[in-house]
């Protein structure tokens, strides 16, 4: 039994074929040093010697032999470590990295560099975005303004377009009264030939109260305003004391009895004789026996 165990611990049992995975040679010339002490010292009886000292022996070489294997473990950890520690170096002394911080060993330059160049285009992404944000907010600020600008010139259009609307409604309604003040006027001329008198200077561009004062004047002193006065001794005849009486025929053939007619005719005759009733009262007043 003892023997079994020392030879499972430091070698392979023995057996006919030859086998691949033959011992370390420390053990191999264990063994061949053992055997030729236990026959030396057994006297050709290597199994009696097993079982005393040769079998110490041989636990012992067992025991070195696991040591050896365990010990092997770290010291190849240890290269390892070495070569990348060699290769880090070299790295560094070949990147001028010497000196530098600690984690730039760990995190690489090129691992940084893309970092920053995230980080860079993070940046800017961020920013487009605000000013993209900005640009939109300004457009629409932008177009707001826009249309309460043209809402307001719309507005504003239309107001004007209204008052201009308005105004335009009050002169028709204006013209409209005085058309309509005109015709009664002139319908009441027989009544009241002053007032149609008034009225009808305006068609001659005399509108003052002094034109209109110096016809009155005019007109009273030739036949007091009565459309049926005539002169005994001259024939005169009418408002105007048209000399003859038919020279009025030109503004109606009621001139006789039409007191709008004489009117009518006494002022074109004034415009063309003298230009205005005061130039005619004037004149008329200048003469002995009055007469223009």
């Amino acid at each position: 039994m003892a023997r079994y165990e020392g030879r499972h611990r430091s070698a392979p049992a023995p057996s006919t074929a030859p086998r691949s995975d033959l011992a370390t040679p420390m053990a191999q010339s264990g063994r061949s040093s053992g055997h030729t002490h236990e026959q030396a010292s057994s006297g050709g009886h290597p199994l009696g010697h097993a079982r005393g000292a040769g079998s110490t022996s041989s636990a012992r070489r067992g025991k070195n032999a696991h040591r050896k294997r365990h010990f092997g473990r770290p010291v190849l950890a240890g290269a390892l470590a070495l070569g990348l520690g060699a290769s880090g170096f070299a790295y560094a002394k070949a990147n001028d990295l010497m000196g530098a911080d600690t984690a730039a060993f760990v995190v690489g330059n090129g691992v940084v560099a893309q970092t920053d160049e995230l980080a860079r285009a993070s940046t800017v992404d961020t920013t487009y975005r605000a000013a993209a944000s900005v640009s939109r907010n300004e457009r629409r600020t932008a177009l707001a303004a826009t249309g309460a600008r043209t809402a307001k010139e719309l507005e504003a259009k239309q107001k004007l377009a209204a008052a201009k609307q308005a105004e335009q409604a009050r002169a028709a309604a204006a013209k409209a009264a005085r058309d309509k003040e005109r015709q009664r006027v002139i319908d009441n001329a027989l009544k009241d030939p002053q007032s149609a008198a008034r009225i009808l200077m305006v068609d001659h561009g005399w509108s003052s109260d002094a034109q209109y004062n110096c016809l009155v004047n005019l007109w009273n002193g030739e036949s007091d305003w009565r459309w049926s006065a005539e002169n005994a001794s001259s024939g005169a005849y009418g408002i105007p004391q048209s000399l003859p009486a038919s020279k009025m025929s030109q503004f109606g053939a009621d001139y006789r009895t039409n007191p709008l007619t004489q009117i009518k005719w006494g002022l074109w005759y004034i415009e063309m004789s003298y230009g205005n009733p005061c130039n005619a009262w004037s004149t008329w007043q200048a003469r002995s026996p009055h007469w223009y």
